[in-house]
């Protein structure tokens, strides 16, 4: 069934993490048997203890010895526990330096694609042009602030101000209608038409 509603999850524990768990399960189980065996060896001491005082010397003298056995393994167990924590710290540290060394692989290898992909005489060429372009542009700039004065530099800037506003003034049309001329007037020569008599020659008429 949990197949058909999704997909299987894929583990990411590796050997590595598979044999650190299994040194700090050994760890554990040395930690639990050291303790059983300092339980046991109170005990041990309170009963010889005992035994002394109702005189049976022999039967404490064997369990003082049985107990001086046990300590010897509790010293055992102890160096093994140091033994297996020192091993799960080398593997976990093996486990980061390898971490570290495939992200340094990755990197590297990655460096390298972008060095096929751009060269240095292509990094060089590309500097170079963007080189020319700052210069180019500098160049112009210059040569505008130097035939530019103060008053031009108002005026494109009063211009400028207004064509953002959109209020530019242009010469307005003339809406009146022209006054209309006879058809004979507009075709004979300005030569044939009458001439108007001076006021002079009217009078002396």
């Amino acid at each position: 069934m949990g197949n058909i509603f999704g997909k299987k999850k894929v583990t990411r524990v590796t050997e590595q993490d598979k044999a650190i768990l299994k040194l700090k399960q050994q760890r554990d189980k040395l930690r639990q048997y050291q303790k059983k065996i300092n339980l046991q060896l109170e005990k041990e001491r309170a009963l010889a203890k005992q035994l002394l005082r109702d005189g049976k010397k022999d039967k404490a003298l064997l369990l003082l010895k049985k107990k001086r056995y046990q300590d010897k393994l509790l010293d055992q167990t102890e160096n093994q526990i140091s033994n297996l924590e020192r091993l799960v710290q080398d593997l976990e540290f093996a486990q980061i330096e390898k971490t570290v060394l495939d992200g340094l692989k990755v990197g590297n290898e990655c460096l390298k694609k972008m060095h096929e992909v751009m060269s240095i005489e292509e990094v060089e060429r590309i500097m170079d042009e963007t080189q020319d372009s700052i210069d180019y542009q500098r160049q112009i700039d210059e040569m505008l602030a130097g035939s530019f004065t103060q008053e031009d530099e108002d005026a494109v800037l009063a211009e400028l101000e207004a064509i953002t506003q959109g209020d530019v003034d242009l010469p307005e049309v003339p809406s009146d209608a022209l006054p209309d001329v006879p058809e004979e007037e507009e075709e004979k020569p300005e030569q044939e038409r009458p001439r108007k008599k001076p006021e002079r020659e009217l009078l002396a008429a």
